[in-house]
């Protein structure tokens, strides 16, 4: 009996182990054509639908994070909304994606003044298709990865080791978008929904 149960206990253990490993294996690489996506986005405090492919002849930033309002998160979500000028300025769309709910997204924004859309995926298809879902097997959430595709809608580069504190520097600089022009503050980037009213 003593056997079975350690037994279970190490197949238990090795799920735990491997389960990471098998979300990275599905990472997109270079080349790859990009998943084209469908699903909902958060702007501001708006619901609207979002289109992988209304964005062909533009180049998207993608970035998956696994939850709203813890440190690293919000660390990686305020320095993208720091720099948001100078992505739009450059043409780039900025966009994250978590499997949190829809009104964890509304209030993530809220309380960080986030300029860009945050997009909805409960059912973690996005994540999947991407090779982001189960970064945190234990708790089921994502990987921090990011994915940059290019305006033919091919993944131009991917981030797979995020530094949630420079990060979007780094894509900034990588992509020749890093101006010396001083850092924007979140009042000189209007969210989207303050557009549309």
């Amino acid at each position: 009996m003593l056997f079975y149960a350690a037994a279970i206990g190490a197949i238990i253990v090795a799920g735990f182990v491997l389960r990471p490993l098998m979300a990275q294996a599905d990472t997109l690489k270079q080349g790859d054509l990009a998943p084209m996506i469908s699903t909902k986005m958060i702007v501001g405090d708006q619901i609207a639908p979002f289109s992988l492919a209304e964005y062909r002849g533009r180049k998207v930033i993608l970035y998956f994070y696994p939850k709203d309002d813890t440190p690293g998160c919000t660390k990686e979500a305020c320095a993208f909304r720091d720099g948001y000028s100078r992505f739009h300025q450059a043409g780039l769309t900025l966009v994250g994606c978590s499997i949190d709910t829809a009104d964890s997204h509304r209030s993530f924004i809220k309380k960080y003044n986030i300029p860009f859309p945050l997009l909805l995926d409960p059912d973690k298809k996005i994540a999947t298709a991407y090779g982001a879902a189960n970064g945190i097997p234990i708790l089921g959430l994502d990987k921090r990865i990011t994915y940059v595709i290019g305006e033919d809608g091919r993944i131009a580069k991917v981030y797979p080791s995020v530094d949630p504190s420079v990060h979007a520097s780094q894509i900034l600089s990588d992509l020749g978008a890093n101006t010396t022009a001083p850092a924007p503050t979140a009042a000189a980037a209007p969210t989207p929904a303050q557009d549309e009213n």
